[in-house]
């Protein structure tokens, strides 16, 4: 497959896709299962509290195919109001349906006021289908969504395509992608797919805990996964301080890829709940279909708590 690598565009070298932390929003939800727009508008003020470089509205973690289409719009304009640009924010605009179907949505979510679209990379192909339709796909879809900026998202449903480092450096040379969230948790695929897209405006973001440290030394942005979602402070010190205190981001990282597995059991029931705990939230409802969390769980994110609450001193 050629990709036409060798003829680089006029790339900006500049970019609203700061390094740091993009938390992945959880959508809050009344216990009849309806959006709590007042719990949101907490949610985003607490992000921003915690000093998140970004929001990233309307994806997985917001269970965002349990939302219907206004759904998704309602939330990305409520978010983007209620950041009143004290940080950027981007939000998924590719569901399934035809290119043409996909680029209205991309259009429609950018005239919310977004700094970027998001392209989920299983929406343009499937799961048998080649890289080459993969890209032609992509091409149409940058020709019908004018100079809008995007990014790409390896969400793992309905199934996870994951972008090979040519195909996330064709994206990133176009100079319409500046944000990628990758799912490969692997770090020679890590480190392969930096090496592609140094020196262009397209920034890497590590949703996979155990791996951040070291994809922040090989290069990465940043992190844009569940764990900040929970304990957002933590990830923005290592994000902020891994080469001047190696020592303790060191032992950080450690901590974080320990918690990690109690995040992801019964997620997003489990990041919710530890919300309700901290009283940032008041309800831990989710729409998708997932079991409740036993007494043991409730236990178990207790113990998470305060054990963040032991690193919040340690790091001042």
């Amino acid at each position: 497959m050629n990709l036409n690598l060798s003829s680089k565009p006029n790339l900006k070298e500049t970019s609203p896709i700061a390094s740091g932390v993009w938390p992945v929003m959880l959508t809050p939800f009344q216990k009849d299962k309806s959006i709590d727009w007042t719990a949101l508008d907490t949610l985003v003020d607490w992000y921003i509290d915690a000093e998140v470089s970004g929001l990233f509205a309307v994806c997985l973690s917001s269970e965002m195919y349990h939302l219907s289409e206004m759904e998704r719009l309602d939330i990305t304009r409520r978010v983007v109001q209620r950041v009143e640009g004290r940080v950027p924010v981007i939000a998924t605009g590719t569901f399934s349906g035809s290119i043409e179907e996909q680029a209205n949505t991309v259009i429609q979510v950018s005239e919310l006021g977004v700094d970027a679209v998001v392209v989920i990379s299983n929406q343009l192909a499937t799961e048998d289908q080649s890289d080459a339709v993969f890209i032609e796909r992509a091409e149409a879809l940058l020709n019908a969504t004018d100079d809008i900026p995007l990014g790409f998202y390896e969400c793992p449903v309905p199934y996870k395509r994951l972008l090979s480092p040519e195909i996330l450096q064709w994206a990133a040379e176009t100079g319409r992608f500046i944000f990628h969230k990758d799912t490969s948790c692997s770090l020679p695929s890590i480190r392969a797919k930096l090496s592609h897209v140094a020196g262009t405006p397209l920034r890497w973001f590590n949703a996979n805990t155990p791996t951040l440290l070291d994809s922040l030394k090989a290069g990465g942005a940043g992190y844009s996964g569940i764990g900040a979602n929970l304990m957002p402070h933590l990830y923005v010190w290592l994000c902020k301080n891994y080469k001047t205190n190696p020592l303790l981001a060191g032992k950080l990282q450690q901590f974080l890829s320990l918690s990690d597995a109690v995040v992801r059991y019964k997620y997003p029931a489990s990041a919710k709940q530890f919300l309700v705990a901290s009283r940032v939230l008041s309800s831990a409802t989710c729409r998708i279909d997932i079991p409740g969390l036993s007494e043991e769980d409730v236990l178990i994110l207790g113990a998470l708590e305060n054990s963040f609450a032991d690193w919040l001193h340690t790091l001042n």
